[in-house]
């Protein structure tokens, strides 16, 4: 017999809605005792967040970013990769943590403005990015918003096209300033698209740019970024991320062997690995820890790998 630890108890989290996931059994599902849970309150979550990071004006900050993306749901155009939920909002936080650390004596609305620009403009369609820009306005009336300055990595990345054969045109270097801030402000960054829009060749440009700066004493103190590629979809999923053989024998995957030596990699230099292919819930559901807070990979033989 096993003897019953009063401390110890088992929790079932469901999300049966989601592709890929199967419902509990009934007769599982008849021992454990249901949880009904409710949406928390964001304003007061972002607001103890802000206060937490320093910020003086967190309670009407804290409302402005929870109104912008309760704004944002019902005025823009609805599309897939649109988020207006806590991880949206925990992004916007995390981001103005960062720059109140880096300028603690700046006006706190700017700050929490440039988070807000920086982690939602890149995803906007074209038509919504006028509605976006009018209700970060109305919001935030009359703080001005200074353009970064990105002359330099302008000119790497205008190097790196043409380096590619590529034309520099605006629109592309826009979009790779773009993915350059959200890099910035999220350790996991998807690049939607349609095909042939240039999404691929976005990154590449990217980390070549960076990588030439990277080397490059006057690069601005920019780190130097090393690229991994891989089609998750042309190999199986215990080739990506690791199996067990016939006699039990532990064998990295592509992927998990990639991911482990970026880990080990001491170097300062930042590591890409691109997962550049169809998304499906089926090989996306194990990078579920390394996307979230707990930034690791974890394997089927009880291996977990931190993100550097």
């Amino acid at each position: 017999p096993i003897k019953l630890k009063r401390g110890c108890s088992v929790f079932i989290t469901m999300n049966p809605g989601y592709a890929g996931r199967s419902a509990l059994p009934d007769n599982l599902k008849a021992l454990f005792r249901p949880v009904a849970m409710m949406i928390p309150d964001y304003a007061l979550i972002a607001e103890i967040s802000l206060f937490s990071y320093g910020f003086l004006e967190g309670r009407n900050l804290a409302r402005k970013i929870t109104a912008t993306y309760k704004l944002c749901s019902e005025q823009l155009s609805s599309q897939d990769h649109y988020d207006s939920g806590m991880r949206a909002v925990k992004s916007v936080l995390t981001a103005s943590g960062r720059l109140k650390t880096q300028e603690p004596n700046e006006e706190e609305q700017k700050l929490v403005l440039r988070a807000i620009v920086d982690v939602n403009l890149a995803k906007f369609l074209t038509p919504d990015v006028l509605l976006f820009q009018g209700i970060v306005s109305d919001l935030f009336p009359g703080v001005p918003l200074p353009d970064p300055d990105y002359a330099v990595l302008e000119g790497a990345l205008a190097g790196a096209c043409t380096a590619q054969g590529l034309q520099p045109e605006p629109a592309f270097l826009r979009k790779a300033l773009q993915l350059y801030e959200m890099v910035g402000v999220r350790h996991g960054v998807k690049v939607v698209g349609g095909p042939v829009a240039g999404k691929s060749m976005a990154v590449r440009a990217l980390a070549h740019a960076l990588g030439t700066l990277g080397a490059d004493a006057d690069g601005g103190g920019l780190q130097k970024t090393h690229l991994s590629q891989i089609n998750p979809k042309s190999i199986t999923l215990g080739q990506l991320y690791g199996q067990n053989d016939a006699s039990m024998e532990w064998h990295d995957g592509v992927l998990s062997k990639l991911f482990r030596s970026c880990a080990h990699d001491h170097s300062g230099d930042r590591n890409w690995l691109v997962l550049d292919g169809p998304v499906d819930a089926i090989w996306i559901e194990n990078m579920n820890t390394v996307l979230d807070d707990n930034k690791k990979l974890c394997l089927l033989n009880g291996d977990m790998i931190l993100m550097a």
